[in-house]
Order: C-alpha cells, then structure tokens, then sequence
C-alpha cells in the first residue's frame, strides 16, 4: 500500500508540473500578444485615439534664405493638403467630392489604391491621417473650405511651400520636392506626403532649414466632428522655425550674369578671393526656379530633364573641360617652384613648333623667344612645352626616374585642389582629372613614357580636366599668391556659424614670391596681350585666356581673372562652350561682371560690349 500511494504522489505531481507549465506558456502567449497589441502593432491604438482624438501635424516655417547685401530671395508661402482618414471616408457622395476637386472618379480610385498599398505608402493605416491631395493653393483652398463639412474623415492640412522673389539662381539655391520612400527610410522626421531639400542649399542645409514639427490634439465627439482641442492644448507642441541662412551670392551680380549667358551655354563662377565666398555661380541654361514649385511641379521637372540644353546640368560643379592655356599660369608656379625657370627664362617659339620642329602645337602670333611673363601674356604653347622637357629631364637625374619627376610635379599641382573635390557646400560637384604617374604606366608601360609623350598637358590638354569651380579657386589662389579659402555659398546662419572647414586656410606647395611673375604677365595678358579686348580703363586687373579642345564641335571660350591687382575683391572664371577663342566671348563677358561688381555699373563707352554680348546668341531656342 505504501507503494501504491507513493506512486500515486509522483503521478500527481507530473501532472500539477504540466498544468503548471501549460497556465505559464499561455500566459506567456498573452503577454507576447498583449505587447505585440499595445506596442508592436499600432492599429488598435490608432483606433481607439481617432474615435476621441485627432493628432494633426503642424508643420514649421522653414528658413528663408537672403543674399550677402540683406535682399530676401527665398521665402514660404502657404499651401494646403486634403487629408483623409479611410475608415471614416464610406458612405460620403464620392462624385461630389470628385467635382469639388475637379478630378475625374477613375483619379479618385487611383489616389485610393496608393493610399492603401503597403508597397507604396508603408505603415498604412485606416485610422490614422493620408495624404490624397498635396499642395492646394490658397484659392483652391477657399473653393474647397466651405464644402468639407458634407465629406466625413476629410480634413485640410496647412503646410508651407517655397515662394522665390527672384527668377535667378535656380541651380544654387535648389529645390524642395516630396520625400522618396527610401528618404523617410533614412529619416523618421519625415513622413508620406512631406517635402524636403533635394539639390544646392536647399539639400545641403536642409536639416537647419526645415525646423521641428509641432502637433495639436484635437477632441472628437461619437460622430468625428472636432469639438477643440484636447486639455485645452496643454499635450499640444509648438512648431520651432527653422533657421535662417544668409547665403554669400550678390543676387544683383548673379542676375546680370545669367542675362549676359542668356543665349549662350556655359557657367559663370565669381569668388571673393580673401573669403572664399562665392559671389556668383550661373550655369547656363537656367530656369525659373518657381517652375519647381506647386503642383505642376512634376510636369516642368519632366519639361526640364528632357530640354536638349540641359538646363538642370549644374555646370559650374559639374562640367570637366580641359583648363587650356588658363593651366599655364600653374606650369609657371609649379615649375619656378622646381627650380626649373625663372622670370628671365626665354624659349624660342615658331608659331607653335617646339623641340627642334618635332610637335606642332599651333600658337599666337608673336615675338622670339619670350621671357616667362611674356609666355604668359601671349599665352605661347611652344614655351611650355620645352619648360615641360626641361622639368622632367632634368628632375628626372633628380630625382632618379622620369616617373619621380612627374610626381613631384604631380604634388604641386594638386596642391591647388586640381584631382579631388573642393569641398563646395553643393551636391553636384565633381573631382577633375590630373592624370597619375599609374595612369601612364598602364597606358603607356612602366618608364616607358617621356615628356614627349605627354606634350599636350603642358598646356592643359590631353588627360587633364577640370571643372569650371577649380578654375575660379585658381583665379582666387592665384590673386592670394598661394592659398586658399574652399568656395562656399554659406555666409552666415541666424542663431548658428558655418562649418569651420571654410575658415581653414589651404596652402598650395608654392612659395608665395613665385606669383609676382605670374601676375605681371596676367596684368601684362589684359593690357597688351591675348585679352587686350577685356581691358578696364580705370580698374588693373589680371587674366589669362584659354581655350578647351571639343572633339565634339567648336572649341570652347574661357577666361579667368582676378580684380583688382592690388588687394583683389573679386575672382571669376567663364566658360562659353562651342564659342571658339577665349577673347571672343569669355574675356568681355568677364570683364562685364568684374566692372559691374566693382563699380555697380557700366559706364556708356563700354555700352557697345555689353550689348553685343547681351543680344549674341550662340544657342538656338528650338
């Protein structure tokens, strides 16, 4: 009997452990589900705040962005979407509704299917707020105010949208559009139906421009009309503004820069050289940058992306073209620096033919030999061409191989921010090409290649590209006798400080007495030489032309100066592509620009340039 009852005890015991065991998982089970409920799966929440609450989003005011001189060029103006919540929408006259936003019922079914598509608009809900209408304007909105109360689940939502108080500087300034799903994936400030930047200052500065949502909570009785807010506002959040930018553009400059381009394909860039701030920055063709906003705003875009000229290519940042004979202001540093010439150092030039008559370069026509500042002036490609041979046969001894030769010219070179990006506070910009020691090796094969070899970047063609930004910042260097501030469009933030990268100093490899030279034959290129059609009467100024071989068509016009001589206030460079020879439209297009910046005018004997340069057109408008 003993036995039995103990047996019976155990049997009794594994029995209590599993119902024990069993009362555990399921209340394991419901905790989980419970959780999965109140914290993981928000539906049931959302429909139980919507049938007392509703949680509206009030969206900042989003900075407004001025010019250097105080002008207002971007403000906000406000715009209105219709939001609705689906489970509240059945049973309202939907060809009402239809009529009321002027939309056919097949665009209304449209609008619903996205809305409802986990795929298109991810942590979809019935009981919380979507966006089916965005931006209404003003109008629309008081068309359509009066009559919402007849569609239940429908409401209006204010937002804030762009408003230019210019038609200028489209590409710098950017352009606001609606989050991607792979930007609200990237951010959770934003949300389906929200906008934010998406190229130039608008994108780079967008997380101090766009500010901090607010919300309020409004009360709703059993039917789901509003009845005030929820504890008399005490949960509700204020919006915070976001900041106010002060950008470095002269709109004043960028505007008359954009009406000379006019016609034209190219860009215009303008640097304060002691600052680093860019005073213009005009790509041409351009475009209203009101085009880009509201709700047409995707039928210009598509206009724009399938324009011929390309109006929404970001020349300035973009754009690589052979720097031409601009580059042979960096061959003179760079090889006075090495040791190599000097200011008295003389080549023999034949219209263009160098080494003994073994390469035709083609050149200006003018006297023989010339010292270095006279290479300059009339911008001779024979000159650079034996101050090429000369530095890398002789370094070459130096330095014990042609290859070492050409990286210590390499490291020179680079050190004016050629081959790397500037770090320009703009989206778009591109690196340029100074080929490599490794380039050539496998081009060519290792110590296989001389200067003859590579001839054509002594006068900045063959491999090297540069972009028309690194072209202005060499201007800028140039006129600093060897550093640099990195151009940027920043100039000051309300409540904030730009970033201390454009306050870092940059130093080029080049000692600074080797620019005087250099500047006597720029000064020497506007008064007498290749850019004698640029020159100011009462303003010394410095350049040098160039021009980029197209293999595509005729060969592009540029020019880079700086402005004064002494103490400089403005650096610039201009490219006119397919426009030939630098002094045909870069230098009095520069000239212009450096004239109207300096003295805010143009004086009547020089009205003649200005008009041909205003009324020329090398572009057609078909």
């Amino acid at each position: 009997m003993r036995y039995v009852s103990h047996v019976h005890k155990e049997d009794y015991s594994r029995r209590q452990s599993v119902f024990i065991i069993i009362v555990v998982c399921v209340a394991i089970i419901y905790l989980i589900r419970l959780f999965h409920l109140q914290v993981v799966d928000p539906s049931y929440k959302d429909s139980a705040d919507s049938n007392a609450f509703l949680k509206q989003t009030i969206y900042p005011s989003r900075g407004l962005i001025y010019d250097r001189n105080g002008k207002l060029i971007v403000s906000n103006q406000p715009v209105y979407d219709i939001m609705i919540v689906m489970r509240e929408i059945k049973g309202f006259d939907t060809l009402q509704f239809c009529n009321m936003l002027d939309i056919t019922k097949d665009d209304f079914n449209d609008r619903i299917e996205v809305i409802k598509d986990r795929r298109k608009n991810p942590g979809y809900s019935s009981y919380t707020p979507q966006v089916f209408i965005s931006n209404l304007s003003t109008f629309d909105y008081a068309k359509v105010q009066e009559k919402l109360f007849r569609f239940p689940g429908v409401f209006i939502q204010q937002k804030v949208m762009r408003e230019y108080q210019i038609e200028h500087a489209a590409l710098a300034l950017g352009y606001i559009g609606e989050v991607s799903q792979a930007q609200i994936d990237m951010d959770s400030y934003y949300k389906r139906g929200d906008y934010k930047g998406q190229s130039g200052i608008e994108k780079k500065y967008e997380e101090l421009l766009r500010g901090e949502k607010g919300y309020e909570i409004l009360l709703r009785d059993v039917h789901g009309n509003i009845k005030g807010h929820y504890l008399d506002g005490e949960l509700d959040l204020l919006p915070v503004s976001g900041k106010d930018l002060t950008v470095s553009l002269d709109i004043d400059l960028q505007t008359y820069g954009e009406e000379l381009m006019n016609g034209k394909m190219g860009s215009i860039v303008a640097i304060e050289p002691q600052t680093g701030e860019i005073l213009a920055l005009i790509s041409a063709p351009t475009y209203n940058p009101s085009l880009l906003v509201g709700r047409d705003r995707s039928k210009h875009y598509g206009e724009l992306l399938n324009d011929p000229h390309k109006p929404l290519f970001d020349r300035p940042m973009m754009a690589m073209y052979p720097p031409g004979s601009t580059f042979k202001t960096v061959q003179a540093l760079v090889m006075q620096n090495q040791g190599i010439i000097n200011e008295n150092t003389a080549y023999p030039c034949s219209r263009g033919y160098a080494y003994g008559g073994r390469h035709k370069l083609g050149c200006h026509a003018h006297s023989s030999p010339l010292t270095l500042p006279q290479s300059i002036q009339h911008s001779c490609n024979a000159y650079y061409c034996w101050a090429l041979k000369a530095l890398l046969d002789v370094n070459a001894k130096k330095y014990g191989s042609t290859g070492n030769a050409y990286d210590a010219w390499f490291n020179d070179v680079c050190s004016f921010g050629f081959n790397s990006k500037l770090g320009v506070d703009c989206t778009n910009e591109k690196s340029g090409s100074i080929p490599s020691r490794k380039f050539y090796d496998r081009y060519y094969g290792a110590d296989r290649w001389h200067s003859s070899t590579i001839i054509s970047i002594s006068i900045g063609q063959g491999e090297i590209l540069c972009t028309p930004i690194q072209i202005a910042n060499l201007a800028a260097t140039i006129a600093n006798k060897g550093w640099y501030y990195i151009p940027h469009l920043l100039k000051g933030v309300k409540g904030g400080k730009i970033d201390d990268q454009y306050l870092e100093k940059h130093v080029t490899n080049i000692e600074p007495q080797y620019f005087d030279v250099v500047h006597q034959g720029m000064l020497g290129a506007v008064q007498q030489g290749t850019a004698y059609g640029g020159r100011i009467d009462s303003i010394q100024f410095c350049g040098k032309t160039g021009t980029a071989q197209n293999p595509h068509g005729k060969d592009h016009s540029i020019f880079m100066a700086f402005a004064p001589k002494e103490d400089p206030k403005i650096a610039i460079a201009v490219y006119v592509e397919n426009a030939g020879f630098g002094a045909t439209w870069a230098v009095p297009i520069a000239s212009l620009m450096i004239e109207k910046y300096l003295k805010g005018f143009i004086p009547q004997n020089r009205k003649w340039i200005e008009d041909r340069i205003l009324n020329g057109r090398l572009i057609s408008d078909d």
